[in-house]
């Protein structure tokens, strides 16, 4: 695991990390060696985290809340998609026909003569 950047880690190491840190006084870099950690810049920030909130911190979710999936608003979208799309073909079905000529009162006069 060593080398590894970007890993979460269990609820489980981390509080390992914090009693290592707190109950036998061991640096941050004696707890990655021990516990196996990419950095020890982890041991760090769960120690600060751990100070500011208590074990709670280690519950809390980290990022951009997600959206809440609407199925109404979703099919809504989805139905105004399919509208500019038919849309969008309709003009193209129209620019291609007056490209070939197809369909227009030239052609059909060249061909009766």
């Amino acid at each position: 695991m060593a080398g590894n950047t970007g890993r979460r880690y269990p609820l489980e190491v981390k509080k390992e990390a914090i009693r290592l840190f707190y109950e036998q006084g061991k640096s941050r870099a004696e707890i990655s060696a021990a516990l196996d950690l990419s950095r020890g810049e982890c041991v760090e920030r769960w120690v600060r985290r751990y100070r500011r909130k208590g074990e709670g911190a280690f519950h809390q979710l980290i990022g951009r809340p997600r959206k809440a999936h609407d199925a109404a608003a979703r099919i809504q979208q989805l139905e105004m998609e399919v509208a500019l799309l038919k849309k969008y073909h309709t003009e193209l079905r129209k620019n291609l026909l007056a490209r070939r000529n197809i369909g227009s009162l030239s052609t059909i006069e060249r061909n009766t003569q």
